[in-house]
This record gives structure tokens, C-alpha cells and sequence, in this order.
């Protein structure tokens, strides 16, 4: 493949993609302030290119998503400390080893979902580290769950997620505090 040249994304990687780009909003554009040094009329205004107003069209053409959620929160210090010493329970276990992506994905959806029901607080979510021939395909499943609790979809069960302590998988597994029920 050439350095320009793109590829067609696989279905799993469409779905994510366009997961991601529903959860954006545009920026606002603030409007120029020209400095007192510069002459009115010596520099035109930059034309905004057409894909921006397309994007900035289709974003607001979209319903409006459900209530907004809080953002992401880290457990903090206290917490992750207490998660691994033991007194504080870790209250489900997902082992994502050997998965493909889409696997990964449905799989961590339907845990999150089901530990919400139980009504569980904190999970252990193991991702592993990787073990890929090439450097770029190390840890896929690492890069890409924190990714994916920070999705909408996910949102919904998800308050926070840190880094493991060494003894339940260190950079290989995820502490995410889960939100409760609202039945």
C-alpha cells in the first residue's frame, strides 16, 4: 500500500468509526477579532472550506442524544489503592485473551450490562498486553477497550477506568467502576 493510498474499512472498524463520530460535536467558531495594527480591508477573512459546513450541517441535522452523561471519572487514588489491597471487591471478571475485536466489543457491552443489573460496583476487565509478530499489532485489544468505555454506548454503565494494579494484570487489565442500575 502507498503512503497516500487508504484502505476500505472492515465492518467492525465501521461501526466503531461511525460510533465515534456520532459521540463528536463541532467547535464553536468564535468569531475574528482583527488586532488594531492590521488594516481592515488588508486581509480577506479565510473561506471556510465546504466539508466543514457539510460536517457542521449533518451534526445538527442528527436527534439530539439521550441525557447527557457526566464525563468519565478516574477512581482515584483511594479507590485503585483499596481495589488492590483486597479491601474493596472487585465484584465481576472479563478475560478478553484470544478475541477478535468484534468479539471484544459485543463481549465487554453484554458484561457491563449484565454486572450493572447484579448490581456490581467495581470489575476487572483483562485485556492483555499483546503478543503480535509486528510492534504496530501489539496490545490491539489495550489500546482499544479504553477507547470504547469512553463510547455512548457505553456510557451508561461506565462512571470511571484506571490502570490495574500489577497483582490482578498491571498494563494488561482495567478497573472500571460501574454506575447504578436505574430500574
Amino acid at each position: 500500500m502507498s503512503r497516500g493510498g487508504s484502505r476500505r474499512l472492515r465492518d467492525d472498524e465501521l461501526e466503531l468509526w461511525t460510533g465515534v463520530t456520532r459521540s463528536i460535536a463541532p467547535l464553536k467558531s468564535k468569531p475574528r477579532t482583527v488586532p488594531s495594527s492590521e488594516a481592515p480591508g488588508a486581509r480577506a477573512a479565510p473561506k471556510t472550506p465546504s466539508k466543514a459546513k457539510s460536517v457542521t450541517a449533518s451534526a445538527t441535522s442528527a436527534p439530539p442524544p439521550s441525557p447527557r452523561l457526566p464525563a468519565l471519572a478516574p477512581l482515584g487514588r483511594r479507590m485503585k489503592q483499596k481495589l488492590a489491597r483486597g479491601t474493596e471487591s472487585i465484584d465481576g471478571r472479563l478475560d478478553l485473551h484470544g478475541r477478535t475485536q468484534a468479539e471484544a466489543h459485543a463481549a465487554l457491552l453484554s458484561f457491563l450490562r449484565s454486572a450493572q443489573r447484579r448490581g456490581a460496583k467495581n470489575v476487572l476487565v483483562i485485556t492483555g498486553k499483546g503478543s503480535g509478530e509486528y510492534a504496530a499489532e501489539r496490545g490491539v485489544l489495550k489500546r482499544q477497550v479504553p477507547m470504547w468505555l469512553g463510547l455512548p454506548e457505553f456510557r451508561g454503565y461506565v462512571v470511571g477506568f484506571e490502570q490495574a494494579h500489577i497483582g490482578h494484570g498491571g498494563e494488561g487489565a482495567l478497573y472500571v467502576r460501574l454506575r447504578k442500575s436505574r430500574d
